[in-house]
């Protein structure tokens, strides 16, 4: 009960297995969460273990609240406590705004936005007083156009905007919310893109820092954010593109 914890949702693969094993590695139990890898998951879990950390595997779908609840009931029987909470979990339907449908919209909402307001309502429960860490992973379809994009940008907007409230809301219990927003990184995640190659090349081609954001990038951001050096930091969210977003 000692050890302090993390819950990263969407940590069987790519970016949130990265920032569960990194914070393992910094010396916290980790909660994986995922909702279709089972395997993957057991072999993060595996990875965490052999770092010489606690993990427990829950599965959950982020965008149904009742699952949502048992997910943190899980948490809170294992380990007793929650320090950090990574928002990480996306999903969305990839088509031009004129051909979605309202099961496509729901489905992405749900996922990408409507889960950062009821894992935080649960995460706080078990957050010790003297406070906590919540990130949220977004990406920039948030504030500009992307072919295809229109649930999961829309979707993005409002978790950055509920970033905001969250901060000040939960600021009186020293939880300190904030997000981290990513440029093009080749994960699987991008595999189910129509238009990926274009993305990879705009990538390469088009970033100031004169190569793509890797995961490494982003999750050195998330461990800053969840550090005490950025205790000052809050309802942020922070661009980790390169610089890409400054060019047209």
């Amino acid at each position: 009960m000692s050890n302090k914890v993390a819950l990263v949702t969407g940590s069987s693969r790519g970016v949130g297995k990265a920032i569960a094993l990194s914070l393992a590695a910094k010396g916290y139990d980790i909660v994986v969460n995922y909702a279709r890898s089972k395997q993957a998951a057991l072999d993060t879990a595996a990875e965490i273990e052999q770092l010489g950390q606690k993990a427990i595997v829950v599965r959950a779908n982020v965008g149904d609240v009742e699952k949502i609840q048992k997910m943190f009931q899980e948490v809170k029987e294992h380990f007793g406590r929650l320090d950090i909470f990574i928002n990480n979990a996306a999903s969305g339907v990839l088509r031009p705004a004129m051909e979605l449908e309202e099961s496509h919209w729901n489905w992405t909402m749900n996922i990408n936005s409507k889960a950062l307001l009821f894992c935080a309502q649960e995460a706080t429960k078990l957050m010790p007083e003297e406070g906590g860490k919540i990130v949220s992973i977004s990406s920039l379809g948030s504030i500009r156009y992307l072919d295809n994009y229109t649930t999961v940008g829309v979707s993005k907007a409002a978790l950055e905007a509920l970033t905001r409230y969250l901060a000040v809301e939960l600021s009186p219990k020293n939880i300190v919310v904030n997000a981290v927003s990513g440029g093009a990184v080749d994960t699987d995640a991008l595999k189910h893109f129509p238009n990926r190659e274009e993305l990879l090349e705009d990538a390469r081609s088009k970033t100031p820092a004169g190569r793509m954001v890797e995961i490494e990038d982003l999750v050195k951001t998330v461990l800053f954010l969840v550090s005490e050096d950025a205790s000052m930091i809050r309802g942020q969210t922070i661009i980790v593109d390169g610089g890409r977003s400054l060019l047209v």
